[in-house]
């Protein structure tokens, strides 16, 4: 189990896990999104977060999970790469990732004008962002079809922990 903390933010990343996971980040929608990452993937997932404003608290979850998950993915044996789809409804999305050491998030999805539960979806990239910053993934989201935000952030996210769980096998 690997274990950081960003500021106001520690996350547990377990793996390989039963995909269970107990999550406050005091964001109903990230919350939700982060359940459905670490079922998907198999991972056990722990991820507290002190109250603030909510691009703060996402951003903070972003690091302190891209932390545990750098920590996890560097370690011997590790894959280090994986790639997985997500499927909600209309909804398909890919997601690809790799522990390169070069940060980068590359995406098809422009949701910025969107809104989930009064978040701005704009809110869920910038904590995609802290996540590959932290964790040192380059990482690449396809939006392959959707038009629903609810249900093109579960395919991302399902993506996700797809990708993740892949990653984190043993070679």
């Amino acid at each position: 189990m690997a274990t950081a903390e960003a500021g106001r933010a520690r996350a547990r990343v377990g793996f390989p896990g039963s995909g269970t996971a107990a999550v406050a980040t005091g964001i109903p929608v990230l919350d939700h999104l982060l359940v459905l990452s670490a079922r998907r993937g198999a991972l056990d997932l722990e991820v507290e977060v002190a109250p603030g404003e909510a691009a703060s608290e996402t951003a903070a979850c972003g690091r302190a999970l891209g932390d545990a998950l750098g920590q996890a993915l560097g370690a011997e044996g590790v894959r280090g790469a994986g790639s997985g789809h997500g499927l909600a409804d209309e909804a398909l999305a890919q997601v690809v990732l790799e522990a390169s050491g070069r940060p980068l998030v590359v995406s098809n999805v422009d949701l910025s004008a969107a809104r989930v539960a009064g978040l701005g979806t704009d809110v869920v990239a910038g904590f995609l962002h802290a996540l590959a910053e932290e964790a040192g993934l380059t990482l690449h989201v396809r939006l392959i079809e959707g038009t629903e935000t609810e249900h093109v952030l579960d395919a991302i996210f399902k993506a996700l922990g797809a990708a993740l769980g892949e990653a984190l096998s043993t070679t």
